[in-house]
């Protein structure tokens, strides 16, 4: 697989009350197209600030990031961003509404169009009987699902996930990452995913990137024959490889 996304040499600071914070320092990495790559580490490590940065929304103090060959310099429809908070959909649509709403204004689809791609990405999620549902009659979950429905109905190169599934519990966690292994299976997006939960990784993860803690440092990027699979040999020793990694 070519290398969709390169990112070289990165360190990102940020001004704070106590003067220049820096969050990652002299990272690099390179995601393949249609891969599954993870950013681990402990909180405070600057995975999420990467993340950020990658979108579009945080220029790097120095180094360079590009996505299929340009340098990211600001936000872009070619990468959409699935945030761990359940606010991300617009209370007063539907569930078919909010993702509608997202093709009209970004994609600029007639209405037949953007609903006709509104009602496969709905169903792509299972949420075909809840697409007359407003935001506050939604679990956390079915919440989640909407978000990823209308990423991917905008048709990213990439889709940047930070800690998408942490603030659910434990039942609902396990089954979203299942049904993000489903989706993937069916669209084969190119994911970057960020979590600090090593089980996660290694679920989910073709690759995964331990970073150090703060400022964050590549420790290693790993190779992972396990993804789908944590629960075999395989997974477990890839786990522990992780787990040392970070002790």
């Amino acid at each position: 697989m070519p290398d969709l996304l390169i990112v070289r040499d990165v360190t990102i600071s940020y001004e704070t009350e106590q003067g220049l914070f820096t969050a990652v320092e002299s990272v690099s990495f390179t995601v393949r197209e249609g891969e599954k790559f993870v950013l681990l580490g402990p909180s405070g490590c600057g995975k999420s600030t990467l993340l950020k940065s990658v979108a579009g929304f945080l220029p790097p103090a120095s180094g360079s990031m590009e996505l299929a060959g340009r340098p990211i310099a600001r936000p872009g429809p070619d990468r959409v961003v699935v945030f761990q908070e359940f606010d991300q959909l617009l209370p007063w649509k539907t569930v078919f509404g909010n993702v509608v709403y997202a093709l009209r204004v970004a994609r600029r689809l007639t209405d037949g169009a953007a609903r006709a791609q509104a009602a496969r990405f709905v169903g792509m999620v299972g949420l075909e009987r809840f697409t007359d549902a407003y935001p506050h009659q939604l679990s956390g979950g079915m919440k989640q699902r909407v978000a990823i429905a209308r990423s991917l109905a905008l048709d990213p190169r990439m889709l940047l996930m930070d800690e998408p599934f942490a603030s659910l519990d434990a039942l609902t966690r396990r089954r979203m990452q299942e049904e993000l292994l489903g989706i993937w299976e069916a669209t084969r997006k190119t994911l970057l995913f960020v979590t600090h939960s090593i089980d996660e990784a290694v679920l989910l993860g073709d690759r995964i990137l331990v970073l150090s803690p703060g400022p964050g440092r590549v420790r290693r990027i790993l190779d992972n024959p396990a993804v789908g699979r944590r629960e075999t040999p395989e997974g477990q020793a890839t786990v522990r490889e992780v787990e040392a990694l970070l002790s």
